[in-house]
């Protein structure tokens, strides 16, 4: 069964949402990171998915403490990006309490430096950030686009063990329209030691069990949690093995 990663993403402390990556369009809500990530662990979902989006944009993490208060909630693995461009930023994010490292522009730009990231600090810990927009790789916090396929990025480190992939479709991203499953399938059959983690555009449950069918392992849910399209309690369900919709 695919595993969901709620997603938190942070802008001056808060909770916000963007729409297709526009730091312009963001939605901002009531609830705190902090408080997010408990609602999230008595759900019984074991790995949250935070982005640092002031740090994305700093070139360099922000908002470590809320990192720190994060980690210490029980049950609860977090998953770390935004600003880790060297290793005095990578180990910060370790020691304030992150299990997983998630390395998007640092990687597509110095690639050798991910590379030896990988090898030292591990596979199983270390996850590459693969953010698309038509389907170029895009970084520096969605702002500049590359000429990079998400292959080329991908293959680029298979050799030093990567297994571990979030990719991002912009252009669906806090649209509530739905995935791109051809994208995810096609991206999961290529690659089947690495675990691409689905993000962008998830709208109901039905695009999650769309998505379990395919054979997809990982997806990111945020918007429709927040806007109320998804429940804690439908995510407590299925976190609990008992959606009985997939039949």
């Amino acid at each position: 069964m695919i595993e969901i990663l709620p997603a938190i993403d942070i802008i001056d402390g808060r909770c916000v949402r963007l729409s297709q990556g526009d730091y312009e369009r963001r939605k901002t809500y009531d609830s705190s990171p902090v408080e997010m990530v408990h609602r999230y662990a008595d759900c019984g979902l074991n790995r949250i998915h935070v982005v640092d989006l002031d740090g994305a944009k700093a070139d360099t993490p922000r908002n470590l403490a809320l990192l720190e208060k994060m980690a210490l909630i029980s049950g609860v693995s977090i998953e770390w990006g935004g600003g880790i461009k060297n290793e005095t930023s990578l180990h910060a994010v370790f020691e304030s309490g992150a299990s997983y490292a998630v390395v998007g522009s640092t990687a597509a730009k110095q690639p050798a430096l991910f590379a030896n990231w990988l090898e030292r600090f591990g596979a199983e810990r270390m996850v590459l950030g693969a953010d698309i927009r038509e389907g170029k790789v895009s970084v520096s916090g969605w702002l500049e686009n590359l000429d990079m396929s998400i292959e080329t990025l991908t293959e680029r480190f298979l050799p030093h063990g990567l297994r571990q992939v979030v990719c991002t479709d912009i252009s669906r991203d806090g649209m509530l329209q739905g995935p791109s499953v051809s994208l995810y399938k096609r991206l999961q059959q290529s690659y089947d030691q690495v675990d691409f983690t689905v993000s962008g555009g998830i709208a109901s449950m039905d695009d999650i069990r769309r998505l379990d069918k395919e054979g997809l392992r990982k997806v990111i849910v945020g918007k429709a949690i927040y806007e109320g399209y998804i429940t804690l309690n439908e995510l407590e369900q299925w976190a609990a093995g008992l959606d009985r919709s997939l039949s």
